[in-house]
């Protein structure tokens, strides 16, 4: 059966839909010879496809993997420089990349899988996945402070950030905790906003991907997800704002 190129390179390991778009338009897919265009379609039982010259196979078995990423670590399957990836961190076979973006400064959980049709669900932005942080900011935040956060700050390139689930935890120091709960992720949002507010970030740590916790695991360390866990990721438009429960976070093997 014929399916989309990016839709069968996404089964195969090699990232999200729209990430496997950019391989086509890259002109990095080759179908019976010829370059592929974005929009083709392929059945492998019949066409010869071929992706920065490897051969496309039938998907592997899928693979789903939780890993506290350290700071100083790219978020990517590969680096472009000496920079060490998540991929480095973990010494298994096959094709695995990152869902989402971590900053390389920031530090916490991510998912690791081959997994393109998950991917595609979390990292889309219509199914508005929470994600969940702890920030330490650098000086005690005010009411009006946290308030100005949930409603949502104009940023510098002039977009307005969604609305936000803010609340103070503790103090330390001179500065504060909180915990930052969003359902979008631009890049270094936290940071920025945290500037703009006048509390500069000094730590970001993500304990949450929709229902996927961090749980009690140590940077550098990973772990397999269990069945039920893979399960409440598939099953449902992971929790927003309006429709959170209470998650349990999991040991680490």
């Amino acid at each position: 059966m014929q399916e989309r190129l990016q839709k069968l390179l996404a089964q195969a390991g090699y990232g999200s839909r729209r990430a496997c778009e950019v391989f086509i338009i890259e002109g990095r897919v080759l179908v019976n010879g010829k370059v592929a265009v974005l929009g083709q379609k392929a059945d492998l039982a019949v066409d010869k496809v071929y992706v920065d010259g490897k051969p496309l196979t039938r998907k592997e078995a899928l693979t789903y993997i939780a890993l506290y990423k350290p700071r100083n670590v790219l978020s990517a399957a590969e680096g472009q420089d000496d920079r060490r990836t998540v991929r480095d961190l973990i010494p298994v076979e096959g094709h695995l990349y990152p869902v989402g973006r971590l900053d390389f400064d920031s530090e916490g959980l991510i998912l690791m899988t081959n997994d393109g049709d998950l991917t595609n669900r979390l990292t889309h932005p219509r199914y508005g996945h929470e994600k969940e942080y702890r920030v330490l900011v650098a000086r005690r935040p005010d009411s009006e402070q946290l308030d100005a956060w949930r409603r949502g700050v104009v940023l510098e390139d002039g977009d307005r950030t969604q609305p936000a689930d803010v609340q103070f935890l503790s103090t330390s120091g001179k500065g504060a905790w909180i915990r930052v709960i969003m359902g979008e992720g631009k890049k270094r949002q936290i940071r920025e906003i945290g500037k703009l507010l006048g509390l500069p970030v000094v730590r970001i740590i993500r304990t949450r991907i929709g229902t996927l916790r961090l749980g009690d695991l140590k940077p550098r360390q990973w772990r397999y997800l269990t069945e039920e866990e893979v399960s409440e990721l598939k099953g449902q438009n992971v929790p927003r704002m309006s429709q959170r429960r209470s998650l349990k976070g999991r040991k680490a093997r």
